[in-house]
């Protein structure tokens, strides 16, 4: 049975450490069940990314999306910040290490910003439960002061979407995250 931890530091936010079973042929995980996470949210599409050591992704959000993250091969340090107004944990910031040292995934509810740094070449698989909607692609400032988020890497290889992020002070109407006990 896997352990799953419930985050003291931003609400919604479960950690899974799986069991890993293994012998002489290689290792076998169970990295994602439907039964582990809150209100049983149905994962519908499943993502993959490699990126190089220092490539820095983040921070997205979405008002409607929540995400489930586990990194097969190498290692990220994952920074999660609460935007959910009316939130217990608004304005908190938690920062993790997953990867295949640990095997540890992470769920992901929508209204929190949400980004990575390779801090190895790696791959990162992700599910969520929508589709892609373009209208619900956000964004905020990796380096907001407000944030400040210790990405560990020197010089970090950005996007240029991710570059143009606003801080979260200058987050625009409509598109700032509430808080829901659905989340």
């Amino acid at each position: 049975m896997p352990t799953l931890i419930q985050s003291e530091v931003i609400a919604g936010v479960v950690v899974v450490t799986p069991d890993v079973h293994g012998d002489e042929r290689g290792r076998f995980v169970e990295t994602y069940r439907r039964s582990w996470f809150p209100h049983g949210r149905e994962m519908l599409q499943g993502n993959r990314s490699d990126k190089q050591a220092g490539a820095l992704v983040g921070l997205h959000y979405h008002l409607h999306q929540a995400d489930y993250w586990y990194v097969p091969k190498g290692r990220a340090l994952v920074v999660l910040h609460d935007l959910r107004q009316g939130s217990p944990t608004d304005g908190k910031t938690l920062t993790l290490e997953i990867g295949e040292h640990d095997h540890r995934g992470v769920f992901i509810p929508p209204g929190l910003a949400h980004g990575f740094s390779a801090l190895s070449d790696l791959t990162i698989t992700y599910l969520v439960d929508q589709y892609y909607n373009p209208d619900d692609e956000l964004g905020v400032a990796w380096n907001d002061p407000e944030i400040a988020a210790d990405w560990r890497v020197k010089d970090p290889i950005l996007s240029q979407r991710d570059r143009q992020n606003p801080r979260r002070a200058d987050l625009p109407p409509g598109r700032h995250p509430y808080w829901s006990l659905r989340t």
